[in-house]
């Protein structure tokens, strides 16, 4: 079994100082959002062999954080996941996110987690997802927000054979779904 970890990067500023939108850095809620996904990924293993993480700064800030909170939230030393930065995430469409995932089998993760941007992160999750969660499905229709995660497992022990339609959409959540889970 292959089990893929779709996370949209944190909340972000409106403009870069730079004027690129590849420099746009988190915002304060973005932080704390990162923050809050990566403890909740690290009480709820399993953790990602390998990380593919866009080039843009919101999505490495968001990674950063959230690596920081998930080994905070487990006590015993885990083995870091490999951490690729690929330029290919920014702005992918669900077919380019589908040969980056494809083209994992080198590496071979049981776990795979990509960290990149809608709308081709939120339309991926859709296509990939064809069984799964019903209710998780339904939150998941409208919006991959920004720090959402949307965990698939697939039914191979190939990269390769992962393809739309064919994931189990085991769980989706996002930082003001936690907040609602703590409010109830």
């Amino acid at each position: 079994m292959r089990r893929l970890m779709l996370l949209r990067h944190a909340k972000t500023e409106h403009d870069a100082p730079s004027g690129h939108d590849q420099d746009r850095r988190l915002d304060e809620r973005g932080r704390l959002d990162a923050a809050a996904i990566g403890t909740w990924i690290g009480r709820h293993p399993p953790f990602p062999d390998a990380v593919l993480v866009s080039t843009a700064v919101r999505a490495q800030q968001t990674w950063e954080i959230a690596r920081d909170a998930m080994k905070d939230a487990v006590r015993e030393r885990r083995p870091q996941p490999q951490v690729e930065l690929l330029d290919e995430l920014y702005g992918a469409e669900p077919t380019q996110l589908l040969r980056t995932i494809r083209m994992a089998e080198a590496t071979n993760p049981a776990r795979l987690m990509l960290i990149g941007h809608n709308p081709g992160m939120h339309e991926l999750a859709l296509m990939l997802a064809g069984s799964g969660d019903g209710a998780a499905k339904k939150a998941l229709e409208d919006n991959l927000p920004t720090a959402g995660l949307a965990i698939l497992d697939f039914a191979t022990d190939d990269w390769s054979e992962v393809a739309f339609r064919r994931g189990k959409l085991v769980r989706f959540t996002s930082p003001k779904l936690l907040k609602q889970a703590l409010d109830d």
